[in-house]
């Protein structure tokens, strides 16, 4: 069970989440049964308030030597067990004491114990009997009718409004409801408590005579209160629906986190670090996953090293061979006078010179990739951006005497850069431009917040947008009017991205909206200063 866990990551999140829905279940259940001890509690306050509130009612009211006789009559009327103590004297807690203060009744059961405190007093009524039955009910009621009869006629609402009655509806009535029959109407007459029971939500309805009086006393109705109050429901939803969310979460966010770290290595490896490598915790899917991915990386890597490597090595023995038939052609132009031969050697000797800075372009485009591929970082330091701009107009201008070649007005810039990488794909950018303007190559600087921006751009024919992500790869080259007889050996601006994606920057093309050929941008992140 443990390998069938350990090797599948959907199926440890599914049973992580069936564990999670039983300790929910749990948190349920124990939630269900405390809220039920919490209303069996107020129930058995609610019922016990009525009989409570009217006792400790009439013994504050009562003269205190008359008090002893009055609890006797109380307890033999009730059936309990009456006595009044100090209410420092009872061993009550410090929340039991501050409901006490608020006039609430404290009920323990098995056997039962009523405490209530006299009001305005510092006497505690305190009442027990075994079990409550339909005795206390009833004695309650006469208790209350006695009351009544004893206050004024046009007070008695009043005052049976301001007794806690609990769960004890209290109403008088002038006449009785039809529902009740001959023989329970005798019953009121006699003198006895009547009880009506409605089946429906097995609620109970108390009736008595006020004695010597045409009025009735009704209480009810009374129900068992089986269902859970709305404001204790909602509590128990929310914090379910809170605690599987949480768990939910939690396991979510191990799986997303994961998920986001190879995320960020494929992201870093597109970028061209591919040294970049996947942390690989388990023996899951995702793990398996993890090393499979660290596995391509190597494979990758390795043949990109692999190429990179044999580019260097031809390129090197490719310079032997040059130097040799160089020198070749230069003796053979010192031994010979003819105009003939010496104008042919001189056009190989100009191949030559091509061929040897295309050798130049490849071995640095190889350096690049292999620098790129190692993930190694560029030596940086503080490049003036103006001057450089300035030494690049100043190398190619003698070359393109025909063209103007303008560094546009601006601010000083500085940037943290390799400068002779950045300075080299300028170079190669504002040499592109050169070999297809008609008459002006302008350079523009930008100092913005976060980047450095340098635009090069000239008035020639342009771009077309469907080539403009093509001529970035290695010895692409355009059909049209940047071909191979206007020059260059198509590695230039590879190297330009090369050398951007090694700042952690980029290069884009667009059209010149002043000159209205090929403007071509690089964006330099800054960077912070080495600590």
């Amino acid at each position: 069970m443990r390998r069938v866990l350990s090797n599948g990551s959907f199926l440890r999140f599914y049973v992580l989440l069936g564990l999670s829905l039983l300790v929910v279940f749990a948190i349920a259940l124990g939630g269900r049964s405390f809220i039920e001890q919490i209303r069996r509690e107020d129930y058995r306050e609610q019922l016990a308030a009525l009989p409570m509130s009217l006792m400790t009612r009439q013994l504050a009211e009562a003269p205190v030597e008359q008090r002893e006789q009055l609890l006797n009559r109380l307890a033999e009327r009730l059936e309990l067990q009456l006595a009044l103590v100090p209410i420092n004297d009872a061993d009550l807690g410090y929340f039991e004491r501050a409901r006490l203060e608020k006039g609430n009744v404290l009920v323990a059961e098995s056997p039962w114990l009523l405490q209530q405190r006299l009001p305005g007093e510092t006497w505690l009524l305190q009442a027990r009997l075994e079990d409550w039955s339909e005795h206390q009910w009833h004695g309650s009621i006469t208790l209350l009718g006695g009351w009544l009869v004893a206050q004024p006629n046009n007070e008695r609402e009043n005052r049976m409004a301001e007794l806690p009655s609990g769960s004890w509806p209290l109403q008088l009535l002038s006449s009785l409801p039809n529902e009740l029959t001959d023989e329970q109407r005798a019953k009121l007459a006699s003198g006895s408590v009547v009880t009506q029971l409605v089946s429906d939500n097995l609620s109970i309805t108390l009736f008595y005579q006020l004695p010597g009086e045409t009025q009735w006393l009704q209480a009810g109705p009374i129900s068992r209160g089986d269902t859970l109050p709305l404001n204790l429901h909602l509590p128990l939803l929310v914090g379910l629906m809170i605690v599987l969310s949480l768990i939910i979460y939690l396991i979510m966010r191990s799986i997303e986190a994961r998920m986001a770290r190879l995320e960020q290595a494929a992201t870093r490896i597109a970028s061209g670090r591919l040294e970049t490598r996947v942390k690989v915790e388990s023996g899951d899917f995702l793990g398996r996953l993890g090393m499979a991915f660290n596995g391509m990386a190597n494979q990758v890597q390795s043949l990109l090293r692999g190429q990179q490597e044999m580019i260097r090595a031809v390129s090197h023995e490719l310079r032997t061979p040059v130097a040799r038939i160089r020198f070749a052609v230069q003796m053979v132009e010192d031994m010979t006078d003819q105009p003939a031969i010496r104008r042919q050697l001189q056009g190989i000797d100009a191949d030559i010179t091509e061929l040897d800075e295309l050798v130049d372009e490849i071995l640095t485009y190889a350096r690049l990739g292999g620098e790129t591929i190692n993930g190694a970082e560029l030596e940086t330091a503080l490049v003036e951006c103006r001057a450089m701009a300035e030494r690049v107009i100043d190398t190619l201008s003698p070359l393109h005497k025909e063209l103007t070649l303008t560094l546009a007005p601006g601010p000083e810039i500085e940037l943290l850069a390799e400068p002779r990488y950045l300075q080299r794909a300028l170079q190669n950018l504002v040499g592109n431009a050169c070999r297809h303007a008609k008459t002006n190559v302008v350079i523009q600087l930008w100092d913005e917040p976060n980047l450095v921006r340098i635009d090069v751009e000239d008035d020639g024919p342009g771009i077309p947008p469907e080539a403009r992500t093509d001529i970035f790869k290695p010895f692409a080259r355009l059909d049209d009017s940047r071909a191979r007889s206007s020059g260059g050996y198509g590695l230039g601006l590879s190297i330009v991205q090369k050398i951007m994606a090694g700042h952690r920057g980029s290069v884009t093309i667009d059209t010149s909206p002043t000159l209205g050929g090929a403007r071509f941008t690089l964006l330099i992140p800054r960077r912070d200063p080495p600590a």
